[in-house]
């Protein structure tokens, strides 16, 4: 018998008697309870090793299809009985994983591409097995943001594992939000239908959802409401610099980790259209040449039909596929906000790996981050640099997004030949990301090593293996 058909024979078993099924089914009962939150009841799977319990698949709003396609999040919709969440909920639409050459196949998509679907708004979690029968240990909380540019990604990733972060003491979730034309279009009839008169960022306000239902729910699973942690890399790193400017997710944000996505500058697509009269312009044209004039035509295009615009359109629509500046979400104008302390007053860590490809500024813009932030917030400022080239063919270094790896402790899962050295590094980054949780300091409550960063006294954390 498999550990999940031992789970749920075990779980059967205990839930109608006890006493026949007798101490190890009771503890695993008790360890492992049945929870309510928004939509309903909900039990985990515990992990091979009983010490986590993995919530797969939680639905954190209802499902964007139909009459709410490009609409911003709604309440997710109530389900009778108990939903077991032991698997994970389809990735968002995007495209396929297809060039067996790129860089990125070979490192993350060789195994194949997940499930995907409109239907995709749906989190997990991972927490300590003795966690949510005991919500008064209030664990810190960390909400991972996912990258892939805002039309590639998933908070199921290869990479991605919450199991060394729970063994640290730390709820990790992740999620999944609309990408892409689903994500971010834009269009007049769109803004004339919406209370804001705006439209677009849809997946922006999918992570305010799935943020607002972590502060509303966490507590279920043993988490604080009160220490959440915001962190994503790339478009991950974008959003969790879009959030800490936001006015929707003022309050809901107790510190921030920003990884390879530069630092106060803004970042844009040449030639993009800004403004939400701009984007809605080029969704209408987009809209227009395929021949769908109406809302209702649009709504009930297929996902390939959508596609088939986008591609006759032309080009890299980047107004439409990403996010942009709607007087809501604030999603540009970081620089601004930063250099006007309107961002969120929270402990901030940041970095790249030494091969992000960003460009000769993005040292030098994080570095004028660093330094704003140690001159006018009341928090400290912690900089980071990931040098570890990874082990194998290719010569790949430090390439983006090398470092996930680390930073979620699942090298065992990658072919790459990792050595002792990079599990102990990994070790030492899973400790200073989940301390940062905790403290609000990578060092822990009382440690030093890693200072922050100080305009008179510039400290960057490298992190490699020692020679």
């Amino acid at each position: 018998m498999n550990m999940k058909s031992l789970f749920f024979a075990l779980a059967a078993c205990a839930t109608l008697a006890f006493v026949s099924c007798g101490k190890a089914s009771k503890q695993v009962a008790e360890t492992n309870p049945i929870l309510t939150i928004e939509g309903g009841q909900v039990q985990g799977v515990l992990n091979d090793s009983t010490d986590i319990i993995v919530y797969k698949g939680i639905p954190y709003a209802a499902a964007p299809v139909g009459e709410n396609r490009w609409r911003k999040p709604q309440p997710v919709k109530p389900w009778e009985g108990v939903l077991i969440a032991d698997k994970f909920g389809a990735a968002a639409v995007q495209h396929e994983q297809s060039d067996t050459t790129n860089l990125y196949f070979k490192e993350f998509y060789w195994q194949g591409d997940p499930e995907r679907s409109e239907d995709c708004l749906y989190l997990n979690i991972w927490t300590p097995s003795n966690s949510p029968s005991h919500p008064e240990q209030k664990l810190p909380v960390a909400l991972w943001i996912h990258g892939g540019g805002y039309v590639q990604g998933y908070g199921h990733e290869v990479t991605m594992d919450g199991d060394a972060w729970a063994k640290r003491g730390v709820i990790l979730v992740t999620f999944n939000y609309r990408l892409g034309l689903l994500g971010f279009f834009s269009h007049p009839l769109l803004n004339e239908e919406d209370p804001d008169g705006t439209s677009g960022n849809y997946g922006t306000y999918d992570q305010i959802a799935a943020l607002k239902w972590v502060k509303n729910n966490i507590a279920q699973f043993g988490g604080d409401p009160e220490n959440i942690t915001i962190f994503g890399q790339s478009a991950g790193g974008g959003s969790v610099r879009n959030l800490s400017i936001s006015e929707p997710s003022k309050g809901l944000i107790n510190r921030a980790i920003i990884q390879s996505c530069g630092g106060i500058d803004d970042i844009v697509f040449p030639n993009a259209p800004t403004t939400n009269e701009e984007v809605a312009a080029q969704g209408k044209e987009i809209m227009d040449k395929a021949g769908l004039t109406t809302l209702e035509q649009m709504r009930a295009a297929s996902v390939d039909e959508l596609n088939a615009a986008l591609a006759n359109y032309g080009g890299f629509p980047s107004g439409v596929l990403g996010p942009h500046s709607d007087g809501k979400v604030s999603v540009l104008g970081f620089k601004d906000a930063v250099m006007n302390n309107t961002i969120a007053d929270v402990p901030f860590m940041i970095g790249c790996t030494t091969g992000d490809g960003r460009g000769p500024g993005a040292a030098e813009s994080i570095s004028r981050f660093c330094e704003v932030r140690d001159s006018l917030g009341s928090y400290p400022v912690y900089r980071y640099l990931f040098a570890r080239g990874l082990p194998g063919p290719g010569n790949v270094g430090a390439y983006h997004s090398s470092e996930l790896w680390y930073t979620f402790q699942t090298l065992g899962r990658s072919w790459r030949p990792f050595t002792e050295a990079d599990y102990q590094l990994s070790d030492e980054m899973v400790d200073a990301w989940t301390n940062f949780c905790k403290f609000g300091n990578p060092n822990g409550a009382e440690g030093d090593a890693w200072a922050p960063y100080k305009k008179d006294a510039p400290f960057i954390k490298v992190f490699d293996i020692k020679k």
